[in-house]
This record gives structure tokens, sequence and C-alpha cells, in this order.
């Protein structure tokens, strides 16, 4: 009776042991794995962190990089309206005084080259404006893009047209006026110097919450597998980047250039 009392109490004994044993183990196991939790945790909050800063400080860059590019067309508009405008409008009156004291023969042989200072002195006083910041929010975006299309006309496209879709709406953030209209204006500017288009045409699609801007050329177009990124390209994208617009690139050889810029009407930064 006594040993079968004793066995009892040691199977008691060791079951109590084996219990303490597991509760041991799995607050041990427990604490591992919320000490496993709380580190993974805190190691994605650094690399976000991380990622995060690292965004803010590109962003703080592309926005440097474009202000200084903005003065410096600023600056370069300034230079064209008030020392080349006004040594080509000096250039023209001096014209206009020779022309009166010709013969009627040499006379008329002033009249291609008064057309051409004439011509020079608008196009210097149109391509000044658009590189004014002031002068484009004071005009506003579409006219902007209305009038460096015509500018491009004169020069050499038999066509360039704007067309706009949906009802137009104001921007949060007026700045972003001014980098939309440099990203059209760095691909109008890239159609002049490479694509040997004949026509171009702009698209202003006004959607609910997005503008949608399609610029179109008919020139050569090129691989945008193999074509290597310019500085063009990449102030594109940088700004566009920079207002949280999608830039989408399409071309092929031989059936001109696309580009389509989609613009959340919500940003405000």
């Amino acid at each position: 009776m006594v040993q079968t009392t004793e066995r009892l109490a040691s199977t008691a004994s060791e079951r109590y042991l084996l219990i303490y044993m597991v509760a041991v183990l799995v607050i041990v196991t427990s604490l591992v794995i919320v000490f496993f939790v709380v580190f993974l945790k805190r190691k994605n909050k650094l690399i976000l962190d991380k990622i995060k800063q690292q965004q803010a400080f590109e962003e703080e860059i592309v926005q440097a990089q474009t202000e200084t590019q903005e003065q410096t067309l600023k600056n370069i508009g300034w230079e064209l309206h008030d020392n080349v405008g006004q040594l080509l409008s000096f250039a023209s009156m001096q014209l206009s005084i020779l022309k009166m004291q010709a013969s009627g023969e040499i006379k008329d042989k002033f009249k291609d080259t008064s057309d051409a200072l004439s011509e020079s002195l608008r196009e210097v006083r149109a391509l000044s404006r658009t590189l004014n910041n002031e002068v484009v929010l004071n005009i506003g975006f579409e006219k902007s893009v209305a009038n460096e299309l015509d500018r491009l006309k004169k020069m050499k496209f038999a066509t360039a047209k704007k067309f706009t879709k949906g009802e137009k709406r104001p921007f949060i953030n007026r700045k972003h006026e001014i980098i939309l209209f440099r990203i059209i204006q760095e691909f109008l500017s890239n159609s002049v110097k490479y694509s040997e288009a004949e026509n171009l045409s702009i698209t202003l699609d006004y959607q609910p919450e997005n503008l949608v801007i399609t610029a179109k050329d008919d020139g050569k177009g090129f691989d945008v597998e193999t074509v290597q990124k310019g500085s063009g390209l990449l102030n594109m994208q940088s700004r566009a980047k920079l207002i949280g617009a999608d830039l989408q690139l399409n071309s092929k050889v031989g059936e001109g250039v696309e580009l389509i810029v989609n613009y959340p009407f919500s940003q405000t930064t």
C-alpha cells in the first residue's frame, strides 16, 4: 500500500515536472518568436525609413535640378528678349533707314533681308516667352502649348495641332502646369532635332481624376528597347516623377514617336 502510494506520488511528480518543462519550453519558444517578430518589424521599419530617406533625397535633388533648369531657362529668356531682341530691333531699324535711302532697284533687294530679320525678331520674342515661367503661368497651360505648336509650325512642320477633350479643370498646384509644359516642350524639341517629322499633334484629355496628355510626331521613330537614353528623355522622366505623373514613350522605327503622360489632379506637392 505504501509502495503504491509512493509510485503514485512519483508519477504525479514526473507529470508535474513534464508539464513544467513543456510550459517552460512553450514560454521560451514564444519569447523567441516574439523577439524574432519584433526584430523583423524593426528591421523592416529601418529599411523602409532608409528607402523613404533615399526617395526624399532623390526628390530633393530632382527638385533642385528642376529649379536650376527653370532659372536657367528664365535667364536665357531674358537674354533673348532684352539683349538679342534689342540687337535685332536695332538691325531692323538700321535696315529700314538704308532701305529708304536706296534707289528703287536696290530697295527691292532689301525686302527679303528685312522680312527675314523681322521674322527672326518675332521668333526670338516668341521663344523668350515660352522660357519664362511667369509668362507661361500668366497665359495658362493650354495657351502656352498652342503657342509653342504655332511657333514650331512656322519653323518647319506642315501641321502642328492641339486637341482638347473633356471639361477643362484648374490645377491644384500651378507649378505642375510649368512642369507638364516643360515635358511637352522637351518632346517637341526632340521632334525638331531628331524626328524628321512633318506633322505634330498634342491631345489634352481632361478626365474626372486625371489629365492624359498624348503628344505624337510622324517622324522616323526609333527602337525604344535599344535606344540610348539621352538627357531629354531623362529630363522628361524626372519631371514626371516629381509631380507623381506616369510617363510612357512609345515608338517603332518608321512609325514616329508617341508620348503619353498621365497626371493625377490629386497631386498637390
